[in-house]
């Protein structure tokens, strides 16, 4: 059995790299149990790495069925849920808006927004129902939920709706015991900012390498907000490479 005696239940989603690999590793090192989320099996193993107390359940956060299934899992592997990260993440081509396709749009609005919102639907439904009642649903909104990167439009739009998702949230479970933040990330080093280091385009047209931080602050952040009793809450949290050019954009 997976399960650790008396210990907190954790999801997250996008747990098979980067920021929700570092996350999971870190909730487990803080004596949760970890139900690991994500598409690619192979990966989320390589996150479980066999430990106790790591359950990967593979799942596509665009699919009602598949996030069902996810939660079902959870239930009658632990019998309840303390905190989801909704972390699955994706983007989209770098290019002018008007050379988007369709297609392009929709694959991101899918992972990045209607995913959070089936995980925390299902989240909610257990939430309310177990004993003691409550628990926690952070969700990663991005710096992008702030400000846009240039050629950034579904992925800035989703992560802005991430904000509204996040209040809604916070509004309409306050009677369930159930508390919902949110974290804006800053350039974590992970496989996806590798290509920073090389430069990126910036908003004047130019390309500049841009500086990165440690992904483990970004898992000590969520711990921290996972950590919180349910009579506090960290509402917004932004953690990110001091030097990045966001404050003033440059």
């Amino acid at each position: 059995m997976n399960n650790r005696t008396n210990a907190k239940i954790a999801l997250v989603t996008g747990a098979g790299s980067g920021i929700g690999r570092a996350v999971s590793l870190a909730l487990h090192s803080a004596g949760y149990s970890v139900v690991l989320a994500g598409r690619r099996t192979a990966e989320l193993e390589r996150t479980a790495a066999g430990q106790a107390g790591m359950l990967p359940v593979p799942t596509d956060v665009r699919e009602p069925e598949s996030v069902r299934a996810l939660f079902a899992r959870t239930r009658a592997a632990f019998g309840r849920l303390d905190v989801l990260f909704n972390n699955a993440g994706m983007s989209a081509p770098s290019v002018p808006m008007e050379d988007l396709t369709f297609e392009q749009w929709n694959a991101v609005v899918a992972v990045n927004l209607t995913g959070p919102f089936l995980c925390a639907q299902e989240a909610i439904l257990l939430m309310k129902a177990q004993s003691p009642q409550g628990g926690r649903i952070i969700n990663n909104g991005s710096i992008s939920a702030h400000a846009p990167r240039p050629h950034s439009a579904p992925y800035t739009a989703t992560k802005h709706a991430i904000t509204g998702l996040t209040k809604s949230i916070s509004l309409d479970c306050r009677k369930y015991n159930i508390a919902c933040g949110q974290i804006d990330i800053g350039n974590a080093a992970t496989e996806m900012t590798e290509r920073m280091t090389n430069g990126v385009p910036q908003a004047n047209g130019s390309s500049m390498a841009e500086p990165r931080m440690d992904v483990r602050h970004v898992a000590d952040a969520v711990v921290y907000m996972a950590n919180l009793p349910l009579d506090a809450n960290v509402q917004f949290m932004t953690v990110m490479a001091t030097t990045m050019p966001f404050v003033g954009r440059g």
